[in-house]
């Protein structure tokens, strides 16, 4: 179900995918561009990915929240290219009938794409740039 998309994310359709009348919950977890990182002025991420293996990736991240959390439902999408601070790089959605296992799934989920989902993150600075491991 997991998606790599080079426009801006569409939360409404992602929480739709995952909306179940058994669940009490929709967890979302967004990962916007923020304005500084390592006492620099970030302007732009530009996201870069083996696209093939990451969305292989992101689908078996999906797999392993459904192994260990059976009765949650989970979509995974990460946004690709330039984007602007406060613009969402990555979101994911879960319906869970009790926001516990919600919250676990979704750090869960977001540690393994930073682990490893080949995504490389270029910060763009007021002064430069810098290559930054994980997503």
């Amino acid at each position: 179900m997991a998606e790599l998309v080079k426009t801006p994310i569409d939360f409404q359709s992602v929480n739709a995918k995952v909306d179940d009348p058994h669940s009490g919950a929709i967890i979302t977890f967004s990962g916007v561009v923020r304005n500084n990182n390592r006492d620099r002025n970030v302007l732009a991420i530009d996201y870069h990915a083996y696209e093939e293996m990451a969305l292989e990736q992101l689908k078996r991240i999906e797999t392993e929240v459904n192994e260990r959390w059976p009765t949650l439902k989970v979509y995974i999408v990460h946004r690709i290219g330039y984007l602007e601070v406060g613009e969402s790089s990555v979101y994911i959605a879960i319906a869970s009938p009790h926001r516990k296992e919600g919250y676990e799934a979704s750090q869960y989920a977001i540690n393994r794409i930073k682990e490893i989902v080949p995504i490389w993150k270029k910060e763009i600075y007021d002064d430069g740039y810098a290559w930054i491991e994980g997503s």
